[in-house]
């Protein structure tokens, strides 16, 4: 069947990449902003195909997040598993290529900086597929992280950049992208974090469950810390695993620890066992996560995704790296870098930092999903169909954007 453009249709098709939880909690305010312009009356009207590439290979994990997050079923699940860098990204592209000559959307929609960000690049690219990166300019400036990799590449590579903050867009800009001197006429634009939106979606909802889920773990509200170990740096190494481990369980209170798959995966295969005040735990869903996050007296982690949450919900946090792609946060003194030294990481634990409330609009207001809509739809404007064709009329996005569903 020959594709159709929005303006011989009235429809506009979209296709979103992902496969790994992080991923997941981006996309889901994309999709409810998404249906809400669709419900409103919007034109054209928006086809968005979900492409799971199975990155995030606990089945379980991932049916979790879809359903706590109203995320719609995916068109498909490209199964990917487990594997090397070189084995997992080959099939991810070897599989993408298919599911996107199906569809062949008017926008191929990335998310971070995962390797489905980075296989999603690369296909799309070579399919000669419009990119747009969410996420768009985060820099840790640190080539040997995969993540960092993907980014770089993701941004290069995409037509549209969406960028979390203004340091972001610095970035671009520096980079070349997005400049009046653009020689690919590529459009960097600042719509605040994605993250934050769904943080904001979900909050309340988490909150209502949240005496249920402490007491489930034997935990009280500001009387235990929060560990999540999951990047390639930490878990890859047993011996920066093992120094982690060994600092955080000597701490004054009780280690809530959500164990990742990689992370299990490294202790295993290395001995590794969980000593003194570690609670290890299955991997959690979004709401019961959130609630963790927000009663916790602090968080240990080397997520980008969990920095910028305890950010928002005003709680200290330790990054467990020798940087960050959120620099910000540092700024602020919402978060410290201590790296995987025991004494750095138990010095900086107990040192006595208050909870406190810092100045969310670094990285928007919670409205980066609708931001991020209007700029696709724009982009399909400039790139695909007469201007009168493409209309954002203002009672698309009048009626409440939200239902109230978790």
């Amino acid at each position: 069947m020959e594709h159709l453009s929005a303006n011989q249709s009235g429809v506009t098709t979209w296709a979103s990449v992902v496969g790994a939880r992080p991923q997941f909690v981006k996309l889901a305010p994309i999709c409810r902003a998404i249906e809400a312009y669709n419900r409103n009356g919007g034109y054209p009207q928006i086809d968005h195909r979900i492409i799971h590439t199975g990155q995030h290979y606990d089945r379980a994990v991932a049916e979790i997040f879809f359903v706590h997050m109203g995320i719609p079923e995916p068109m498909c699940n490209l199964a990917v598993g487990s594997g090397s860098h070189g084995a997992q990204l080959a099939r991810m592209v070897e599989r993408l290529e298919p599911a996107l000559l199906s569809v062949r959307p008017d926008w191929v929609i990335l998310y971070g900086d995962t390797t489905s960000t980075l296989a999603g690049a690369l296909i799309g690219a070579r399919l000669q597929l419009p990119l747009a990166h969410v996420e768009a300019g985060c820099r840790s400036a640190d080539l040997n992280m995969p993540e960092e990799q993907a980014r770089i590449v993701a941004d290069h590579l995409s037509r549209l950049l969406l960028a979390p903050s203004q340091a972001a867009l610095t970035n671009l800009h520096r980079e070349g992208i997005g400049v009046k001197q653009d020689p690919r006429n590529r459009r960097a634009v600042v719509v605040g974090d994605v993250m934050h939106d769904a943080l904001i979606q979900h909050q309340e909802l988490a909150e209502q469950h949240a005496d249920h889920t402490l007491e489930r773990f034997g935990l009280e509200s500001d009387s235990y810390y929060l560990l999540t170990l999951h990047r390639a740096e930490n878990t890859d190494c047993a011996e920066h695993l093992c120094k982690i481990l060994d600092a955080v369980g000597g701490l004054d209170f009780p280690v809530l620890f959500p164990v990742h798959p990689r992370t299990q995966k490294m202790m295993n295969s290395a001995g590794l066992s969980l000593n003194g005040r570690l609670r290890p735990v299955t991997p959690l869903g979004y709401l019961e996560m959130i609630a963790m996050e927000k009663h916790a007296r602090m968080i240990l982690t080397d997520s980008g995704g969990v920095q910028r949450e305890a950010y928002y919900l005003g709680v200290p946090c330790l990054t467990l790296r020798d940087s960050t792609e959120w620099p910000e946060t540092i700024e602020l003194g919402a978060n410290q870098i201590v790296g995987t030294d025991p004494e750095t990481i138990r010095a900086a634990a107990q040192t006595s930092r208050k909870r406190g409330s810092w100045p969310v609009n670094m990285y928007g207001g919670g409205d980066a999903s609708r931001a991020i809509v209007s700029e696709l739809l724009a982009g399909c404007q400039r790139h695909d169909a007469p201007e009168a064709a493409w209309t954002v009329s203002a009672e698309a996005w009048s009626k409440p954007m939200f239902d109230g569903r978790p």
